[in-house]
C-alpha cells in the first residue's frame, strides 16, 4: 500500500509540474521574446488580402463563395511582388456554423499562402464597417462605394450586450488552439480597429459607448488566445496616431499597447507623419508592424513610405491588393459623395482583375524595396 502511495504521490506530482509547465501565461511576451521574433522572421511585407470575388469576411469563408482557385491566383500575385506575409480577417459566424468545415477552409487558405512563400496575420475581431453580419448569400456591392459590404465581427447584438461576449470564446480557443503551433501563421490580430464609430456610414447604428464594450471584448481575447496557447505573437492596433504622450492614450489605446506581444499600428499620413508615429511607439522596446497604410489620395503612397518601413524595420501591409467587391479603389467619402466611374485615382489597391498593375512604376519600386525582405 505504501509503495502504491509512493507511486502515486510521484506521478500526481510529475503531472503537476507538466501542467504548470504548459499553464497558459496571461502576461505578454517579455520584450527580449518578442525581439527574438522579430529577429527569427525578418521585415515583413505584403498587404491586406480579401480575394476580388469576396464583398466580406463571410464571402471569403462561407463553404458556398470560398474560392481557392482566386485565392491561388492572387497570392501568386503577391508573391511576384516580393510579399512574404499577408493579414487576413477571420470571422465567428462562419465558426459558429460549421466549425470543422471552417478549420478545414483555413488549411487551405495557409496551403495556398505556404505555397506561395508567404506568412499569415489572421485577424479574429474588426469594429470597423457594418455592424449587423449575417450568415448566407451576401448582399451585392452597391456601385462605386468603398467597402460597401465588410461587416464587423462580432456583430453589435452580442457587442453591446458583455453578458454575451462568453459566446465567442469558443470560436478564438478553437481556431487559435487548432493553429497555436502552426509556423504559417506568423501573428493573431486580436481585435481590428475596436472603437472605430464608423462615421457617417454606420454611426447611427453603433452603441454610444462602442468604445467601453470593445475594450472589456479585446481584454477578454487576449486571454483567450494566451490560454488557447498560441505561440505566435499577439496584437491589436492603435490607429489613430501619434500617440506623442503615453498620458494621453486613451483607455482603448493603453490596453491595447500593453497587453500585445508585438506593437501594431495604422497611419493614412503622409511620411512625416509616419515617421512621428513609429518614432512615438518605438518607446515600447518591442516589434512594430504597420497593419494598414497607403491611400494614395492622402498622400499615403508606397513611395516612399514602404521605403522608410523597410529601413526601420517596421513590417508593413497596406489595404487592399486586387480591385474587386469590396471596391475599395472608391474612397472613404465615397458613402456621401456619388461616383459613376473609377476614380481618377485609386484610393487602395495594387493590381486590376486580370493581373495588370494600377501603376507598373509602382509595383517596380514596391519590388525593388522587397527585394530586401527576408525569404
Amino acid at each position: 500500500m505504501k509503495s502504491f502511495m509512493r507511486s502515486f504521490l510521484i506521478l500526481a506530482t510529475a503531472v503537476t509540474a507538466a501542467l504548470s509547465l504548459h499553464a497558459a501565461d496571461p502576461s505578454p511576451w517579455p520584450a527580449d521574446k518578442a525581439a527574438a521574433w522579430g529577429q527569427k522572421h525578418g521585415w515583413l511585407v505584403g498587404c491586406n488580402f480579401s480575394p476580388s470575388t469576396a464583398i466580406n469576411q463571410l464571402e471569403m469563408w462561407q463553404a458556398d463563395t470560398f474560392d481557392p482557385t482566386t485565392i491561388d491566383r492572387e497570392l501568386g500575385w503577391a508573391e511576384s511582388l516580393g510579399f512574404n506575409s499577408v493579414r487576413v480577417f477571420l470571422h465567428n459566424l462562419p465558426w459558429q456554423e460549421d466549425s470543422k468545415g471552417f478549420l478545414v477552409r483555413i488549411e487551405k487558405f495557409l496551403d495556398i499562402a505556404d505555397k506561395h512563400h508567404i506568412g499569415v496575420m489572421f485577424v479574429l475581431f474588426d469594429a470597423v464597417w457594418d455592424p449587423n453580419p449575417i450568415s448566407g448569400p451576401q448582399r451585392a456591392p452597391k456601385p462605386h462605394v468603398h467597402n460597401s459590404g465588410w461587416v464587423q465581427c462580432p456583430g453589435v447584438e452580442i457587442l453591446k450586450n458583455p453578458a454575451r461576449h462568453d459566446e465567442l470564446a469558443p470560436f478564438v480557443k478553437g481556431v487559435v488552439g487548432h493553429f497555436r503551433s502552426d509556423r504559417r501563421i506568423q501573428v493573431w490580430d486580436v481585435f481590428n480597429e475596436p472603437d472605430n464609430m464608423n462615421r457617417p456610414a454606420y454611426e447611427k447604428l453603433e452603441p454610444a459607448n462602442k468604445a467601453e464594450y470593445s475594450l472589456m471584448l479585446v481584454k477578454k481575447a487576449f486571454a483567450w488566445c494566451r490560454e488557447a496557447g498560441a505561440t505566435q505573437p499577439l496584437t491589436a492596433g492603435v490607429w489613430l496616431g501619434p500617440w506623442a504622450d503615453p498620458a494621453k492614450l486613451t483607455p482603448m489605446e493603453k490596453g491595447c499597447l500593453e497587453d500585445s506581444d508585438v506593437i501594431s499600428f495604422h497611419v493614412y499620413d503622409p511620411l512625416d507623419k509616419v515617421k512621428q508615429c513609429v518614432q512615438n511607439l518605438k518607446r515600447y522596446n518591442r516589434p512594430i508592424l504597420c497593419t494598414e497604410y497607403m491611400a494614395r489620395p492622402q498622400g499615403s503612397t508606397f513611395d516612399p513610405i514602404l521605403g522608410y518601413f523597410q529601413q526601420e524595420g517596421v513590417a508593413a501591409y497596406n489595404w487592399g491588393f486586387v480591385d474587386g467587391k469590396t471596391q475599395t479603389i472608391y474612397p472613404w467619402d465615397s458613402w456621401t459623395k456619388t461616383y459613376t466611374a473609377e476614380p481618377p485615382v485609386w484610393f487602395h489597391d495594387i493590381f486590376r482583375r486580370d493581373g495588370k498593375p494600377y501603376n507598373s512604376k509602382e509595383t517596380d519600386y514596391i519590388k525593388s524595396v522587397t527585394a530586401k525582405a527576408k525569404r
